[in-house]
């Protein structure tokens, strides 16, 4: 028997290969993540590292920040609603006759006054009309005249007892009637006429000429065809709406006829347009939305408003003089209300609150809080607290403390504001040594960076 050749492999000595690559893709594994944890620490540290004293690292350096007056001013309070140019006459001419339309007198998009001729129908036939009238009133005129003459001869002969009553009467009646012949006559005749001017069809107001629907030897048919439309342009209204909350002190100053600008802008409120007064206000107030209608006229004497534009109204109710005013920035908001926070004069903030009253633009009235002159934050102050020590704008950095709880030291600002210079006391690594630097506080004493 041929002996057996010792097995090789897995079954010649019951060992897994897989083991040891097993074992190597965990520590690969453990690696990389020990790798992420050094490089996400390494990144906090030096993000603390360069931190600068305006971020809070110094427990007393002051806080760059930005600053204005407290001054006084006039603060319109105004309304804000959006409006609708509304032209005040918007007429779509039709004949009032039927006939051939033999002349145009206008051309698309021109300015006309009233009584300018916008189109003519052919007046020949209603003409005829008035000349057929003519002669039917003159016919009668004679007839009525000669009736006149026999009563007067039969008054005389009555008076002699030369005729007997009754024709006397029938004639009395023959005049009248004649005379009833003759005012139907001139009814008939006016009637005519009134045809034949309306011929003629004239603008009825001043105003803007659209575009023409009818050609020359198109038939236009009384009250049917549309021909024109005029929309006056000059002067031009608004309608807007106001809450009934704010009419009181609209209607009050409208019956005591006091004129209060409105002022028109575009979507935006950015652009004014066109500037006019307040007119009128509707008699009723909506009941579906709780507004009134109001109606401000303007002179758009350059066309600046258009029909149908819309348009945001800008209502001046009245005017505050000598209003003590901040800028909006300044403003922030507590649990307790309305606060600024004002400069001292050994450059610290002191939070104060204050109450506020109309606004425009970016300014904003003070009722009570501020006086002129004094200094509030007005970029920086989402960072400070009541006794905060603040930069001002223009003034050297000042360092005052030492560091706190323990931290490392910071560099010191850039020329830019920035954190990237060199260490306080001449350290430009990390690795250095740390001198000592003199406090900017007024005892002198130094501490260790």
């Amino acid at each position: 028997m041929t002996p057996q050749e010792p097995q090789t492999g897995v079954a010649a000595g019951n060992v897994d290969i897989s083991e040891p690559r097993r074992h190597y893709m965990i520590w690969t594994a453990v690696g990389v993540v020990v790798v992420v944890v050094l490089i996400v620490a390494f990144a906090h540290w030096r993000a603390g590292a360069q931190a600068t004293p305006t971020g809070g690292r110094f427990a007393g350096a002051p806080l760059a920040v930005g600053v204005a007056k407290v001054t006084t001013g006039d603060v319109p309070i105004t309304l804000n609603a959006l409006g609708t140019v509304t032209p005040l006459a918007t007429v779509t001419v039709h004949p009032q006759i039927t006939g051939p339309l033999t002349k145009i007198a206008f051309t698309e998009g021109q300015t006309v006054k009233a009584g300018d001729l916008l189109v003519q129908i052919d007046p020949r036939p209603y003409q005829a009309a008035v000349d057929q009238a003519v002669g039917q009133i003159k016919r009668d005129q004679a007839l009525l005249a000669n009736a006149k003459i026999d009563l007067e001869r039969y008054k005389t002969l009555l008076a002699q007892n030369s005729v007997s009553d009754q024709t006397y009467a029938t004639q009395v009646a023959t005049v009248a009637q004649d005379e009833a012949t003759v005012a139907a006559d001139q009814a008939a005749l006016e009637s005519a006429q009134l045809n034949l001017s309306y011929c003629r069809i004239t603008s009825p107001v001043p105003g803007l000429v659209g575009l023409r629907q009818v050609d020359i030897g198109n038939l236009l048919t009384a009250n049917t065809t549309e021909i024109v439309v005029v929309t006056q342009m000059q002067p031009m209204s608004v309608l807007f709406t106001v809450p009934e909350d704010s009419l009181g002190d609209i209607l009050q100053r409208l019956r005591a006829g006091q004129k209060l600008s409105a002022d028109a802008y575009d979507r935006s409120i950015t652009n004014k347009i066109a500037s006019g007064a307040l007119s009128n206000a509707d008699n009723e107030i909506d009941p579906t939305t709780g507004t009134l209608k109001l109606r401000a006229l303007f002179d758009n004497s350059k066309f600046e408003l258009f029909p149908s534009q819309f348009v945001n109204v800008r209502l001046l109710l009245d005017t505050l003089h000598n209003a003590v005013v901040v800028p909006g920035a300044a403003m922030q908001q507590g649990a307790s209300g309305s606060y600024v926070y004002v400069v001292t004069e050994n450059s610290t903030v002191k939070m104060r609150s204050v109450k506020t009253g109309p606004a425009s633009g970016d300014q904003i009235s003070i009722t009570s809080g501020l006086t002129p002159g004094e200094t509030v934050v007005v970029d920086g102050a989402d960072q400070l607290r009541d006794g905060a020590r603040v930069l001002l704008p223009g003034a050297a950095p000042q360092f005052g403390g030492p560091p706190a709880d323990g931290q490392r030291p910071h560099r010191r600002p850039g020329g830019d504001g920035s954190s990237g210079g060199g260490y306080a006391g001449g350290g430009a690594s990390s690795g250095g040594h740390f001198h000592r630097q003199q406090q900017g506080s007024s005892s002198g004493a130094s501490a260790p960076l």
